[in-house]
């Protein structure tokens, strides 16, 4: 099949197209960088042309309120009547779980905006929601440091490997449409300060990570398992000690 993928050239939609690739499907990166811009439309009507399956896994460059529901209400409009005018018969689109239970999170309302075009867009489709990947562990430390520690809420989350992300994107991405949403998160539940202080311990990072009722996630307070999966998720197989202990 030919495959587009929207984010093609990042964390999760390198691996999709080289797994894609591997597979004996036509997988094609689109990005900004390959000509495809899904803000202004340039190049999206022409890189979908004969294409079957339509993977988006790109993310808004800015995370601030208005940017990033401008980015993925706008993207996302550009991409649906782009495929609908194309006849693409699947839509694939990353997602994150808990979207819809967070409202205080400007993030999260842009990906429930987004998961509301496709689904009413009319094409057949599958939303994937995952939860955080191991790979942002670093970055959610950084955002969350003041005067030398790092102030992290205590709710729960199950992260996932971003190579787990791609396997079952790819996988979903070849198969029939699910035309609903399938969730996906990692083996193991922790907390949020949990693990990021097991990541930060491991790679010798000796900031403290504190346990803070007051520290926000994504721009909401995080008290309970929103973050976690709901019963019926597709647990993917790599531990965060697996995943570490690979030098990540």
């Amino acid at each position: 099949m030919r495959i587009v993928v929207i984010g093609g050239t990042g964390l999760i939609g390198s691996q999709v197209v080289r797994r894609l690739g591997e597979h004996g499907h036509d997988a094609v990166p689109a990005s900004p960088n390959t000509g495809v811009n899904t803000l202004t439309g340039e190049g999206v009507k022409e890189v979908l042309q004969g294409a079957d399956v339509l993977i988006d896994v790109s993310n808004s460059p800015s995370f601030a309120d208005d940017d990033v529901l401008n980015f993925f209400t706008t993207a996302t409009t550009n991409l649906t009547e782009a495929a609908a005018a194309a006849g693409v018969g699947h839509y694939v689109a990353l997602s994150i779980v808990g979207t819809d239970e967070l409202p205080e999170s400007g993030y999260l309302r842009a990906k429930v905006a987004q998961e509301k075009l496709i689904t009413e867009s009319g094409l057949t489709y599958s939303i994937i929601r995952a939860t955080q990947f191991f790979e942002f562990a670093g970055a959610i430390a950084n955002s969350a440091e003041a005067d030398g520690a790092v102030h992290l809420p205590h709710g729960g989350v199950q992260p996932i490997a971003a190579s787990d992300v791609a396997a079952v994107v790819g996988r979903t991405a070849a198969g029939a449409p699910v035309n609903g949403v399938l969730e996906i998160g990692g083996p193991e539940e922790f907390t949020m300060d949990g693990w990021i202080r097991t990541v930060l311990a491991h790679r010798g990072d000796e900031r403290e990570v504190v346990g803070d009722p007051q520290a926000k996630y994504f721009g909401t307070f995080l008290t309970g398992k929103q973050l976690v999966p709901n019963a019926g998720a597709q647990l993917q197989p790599t531990s965060l000690r697996e995943w570490l202990d690979a030098g990540n």
